[in-house]
């Protein structure tokens, strides 16, 4: 007895059923309505959209996907994050976001719109004055997360960006490297003896030079702090 080629009883299942012309029809046809629903899911993604919310069915939605604003600006500011619409993202985003767009949006039966991504200001195209998520607003203030990609953050990334937080983590940073600096000086290189009244202005001067320093850096770089970035789409906000 001949071994079965199971492709072969596929073809002459088929042959029966459906003909080769209609096929190949068939096949053009859903390929073509693919590649139109992604170039429009990528035109909606890269638009200005003023949408706030979308018309989810709520029985299909995955509550451990849903955050509210205030959770986002938290993480945002933690992480020296920025959360702006999708058209200011420069990275390219995903063929498997955009398959997770269409699937939400067959199973919802709707058209998604309002895209935000959470990333680092570097990933975005900012106007003048290593971990992307894409969500979708749902209303009051709610947004539910449809992908993530791209490598994780560094895990040291929230000790590194504490000092932005606000002044007062700046300026602690600051008093303590320059408490280390002094620490550093040489006993006896302005005097024979050691005494606190010598440590303190040697302390003082250190402050005053790194908390020059960081004053420059910040306005000629047109930093600023955390909490003021988090949803600016001006670099230098």
């Amino acid at each position: 007895m001949n071994k079965t080629n199971i492709e072969e009883k596929l073809r002459v299942f088929q042959s029966k059923s459906i003909p080769d012309v209609d096929v190949l029809e068939q096949v053009a046809q859903i390929l073509k309505e693919d590649e139109l629903c992604r170039q429009g899911i990528e035109d909606k993604l890269s638009s200005n959209s003023v949408i706030k919310e979308n018309n989810f069915d709520f029985d299909n939605l995955e509550s451990n996907r849903i955050y509210h604003i205030n959770t986002i600006r938290n993480i945002c500011i933690d992480y020296r994050l920025r959360f702006l619409d999708s058209k200011y993202f420069k990275g390219e985003i995903p063929t498997e976001a955009i398959s997770q767009i269409k699937q939400l949006e067959k199973e919802h039966s709707t058209s998604l719109q309002g895209f935000k991504i959470m990333a680092p200001s570097k990933l975005f195209k900012l106007a003048d004055k290593d971990d992307p998520l894409l969500f979708a607003p749902i209303g009051n203030g709610y947004y539910y997360l449809i992908h993530k990609w791209g490598n994780d953050l560094h895990p040291l990334r929230k000790m590194l960006v504490w000092p932005f937080k606000n002044i007062i983590n700046l300026a602690l940073v600051t008093m303590l490297v320059s408490f280390l600096i002094t620490f550093l000086v040489p006993s006896g290189l302005f005097s024979k003896t050691d005494t606190t009244a010598e440590f303190v202005m040697i302390f003082l001067f250190n402050f005053k030079m790194i908390g020059a320093i960081v004053i420059y850096y910040g306005f000629a770089r047109g930093k600023n702090f955390n909490p003021a970035i988090w949803n600016s789409k001006y670099f230098n906000a």
